[in-house]
């Protein structure tokens, strides 16, 4: 099993397609760093336009974890785009190169061939998210500093303590691998039905554009299905930055405001993955591979 994973991995990794998303990643990135290291304060300026009244800022809001913070906030809609790329192509690829055929007549099991080719996109996925961190946060703290972050909800302002911070990130993150892991197995599950990669690439970006819609529209007959929707749930990594407050209105350190949310929603991810893994590997299964 181990070295059907070398295999798939090395395969990944010598397509040039495979540095696409790594590729625009560091561009976009590099491009809100130095427009906030421009003009950061008029964006500052903006985002308190609604706030400015009721709240007072103390400290430099302009720091490494708030432009991590707008960088998630852009990626995160854009990053399942680019893993659909990968995702997407891990079946119908072999089978438009005409290599499927003979990949199942090894010595291995399907069940085998289904489970490498998966974890070979979810390890694509987790560096994806590592090296959004490195450049990210990392290298945007190395920029502009630490210091406390302050996050503008739709009715109120959450300033976190500089030293309360970090790992809410962390959370943030794993919790966000969950979700662009989703992502991946949505395209996974399409490539079994195509001998091409160009659609299961454009049904997985259609899927995810399409339920992200409904999942933002405030209509009863909507709302009914939107908690069993995955797009609904992949934006619950900003809970990660809300805490409670006590009876005297003052923040408590180190909590969160609804961790019951991000359980639920991540268990909702998880069920949402393993069980387009399984069909994944019950529908490869029962295929007749003919290409």
């Amino acid at each position: 099993m181990w070295k059907l994973l070398q295999i798939e991995l090395y395969k990944m990794f010598r397509r040039p397609r495979t540095y696409i998303s790594f590729s625009a990643i560091s561009a976009l990135i590099f491009v809100v760093q130095i427009g906030l290291k421009a003009d950061g304060k008029e964006y500052i300026d903006f985002v308190l336009s609604g706030l400015k009244d009721s709240i007072d800022i103390d400290g430099n809001m302009l720091n490494g974890y708030f432009v991590c913070y707008v960088v998630l906030q852009l990626l995160l809609i854009h990053v399942p785009l680019l893993i659909a790329l990968i995702a997407a192509d891990m079946i119908s690829g072999e089978a438009n190169m005409g290599t499927l055929r003979l990949m199942v007549t090894k010595p291995i099991s399907r069940e085998q061939f289904i489970l490498a080719k998966f974890l070979a996109s979810a390890i694509y996925t987790l560096l994806l998210l590592i090296w959004i961190a490195i450049i990210g946060l990392f290298l945007s703290l190395w920029i502009f500093g630490g210091g406390d972050l302050f996050v503008a909800k739709n009715s109120y302002g959450v300033q976190l303590r500089g030293d309360d911070v970090f790992w809410r990130y962390c959370g943030a993150f794993c919790f966000a691998y969950l979700s662009m892991l989703t992502v991946a197995a949505v395209g996974f599950f399409t490539s079994l039905f195509a001998e091409n990669s160009i659609g299961p690439i454009v049904t997985t970006m259609s899927i995810v554009i399409f339920f992200t819609i409904i999942s933002t529209m405030s209509i009863p007959i909507f709302q009914k299905i939107q908690p069993f929707l995955f797009t609904t749930h992949m934006v619950n990594w900003k809970e990660f930055f809300d805490e409670k407050v006590n009876d005297n209105n003052e923040a408590i350190i180190g909590s969160i405001q609804n961790p019951q949310r991000i359980i639920n929603s991540a268990i909702i991810l998880l069920g949402h993955i393993v069980g387009l893994l399984g069909l994944s590997m019950y529908l490869f299964k029962k295929k007749d591979v003919l290409s």
